[in-house]
C-alpha cells in the first residue's frame, strides 16, 4: 500500500505543471512548519530543527528560481530572505511564535498563488474568447 502511494505521489509530481509544483512546495513548507511548531511544543528539538530546515530549503528553492528580469522578483527575494532569517532565529530559540508568524506568511503567499492559478488556468494564460 505504501509503495502504491509513493508511486501515485511521484506520478503527481512528474505530471504537474510548474504552477502546480510551486503550489505543492508552498503546501510542503506549510506542512513542515506545522510539524516544527508541534515539535517545539513537545520539546522535540531534533524534529523541530529538521522540519525548520525543510522549510528553509523550500524557501531557498523559491529564491533560486526567481526570474530577476521582473521587478517583482526583488520584492519576493526580500520576503524570502526575511522568512529565512526568521526561521534561523526560530530554530536557534525554538520559538513557536516566530514559526507561527512564518506560517502565516506562507499561508498568505500560498493562497495568493492559488488565486493566480485559478485566474490563469493553473498558470497557463486564459484567452478571452
Amino acid at each position: 500500500m505504501v509503495n502504491g502511494y509513493a508511486a501515485y505521489a511521484n506520478s503527481k509530481i512528474m505530471t504537474a505543471s510548474p504552477a502546480e509544483l510551486t503550489l505543492m512546495l508552498y503546501d510542503g513548507a506549510i506542512k513542515f512548519c506545522n510539524i516544527a511548531i508541534v515539535a517545539v511544543e513537545k520539546k522535540d528539538i531534533e524534529k523541530a530543527h529538521n522540519n525548520i530546515t525543510k522549510v528553509q530549503n523550500i524557501i531557498s528553492e523559491f529564491q533560486a528560481t526567481l526570474d530577476h528580469k521582473y521587478k517583482v522578483a526583488e520584492d519576493f527575494d526580500n520576503v524570502y530572505t526575511y522568512l529565512k532569517q526568521r526561521l534561523v532565529e526560530a530554530n536557534i530559540k525554538k520559538d513557536k511564535e516566530i514559526l507561527e508568524e512564518v506560517l502565516g506568511h506562507l499561508r498568505t503567499m500560498r493562497d495568493a498563488w492559488k488565486e493566480v492559478m485559478s485566474k490563469t488556468a493553473n498558470g497557463t494564460k486564459v484567452s478571452a474568447s
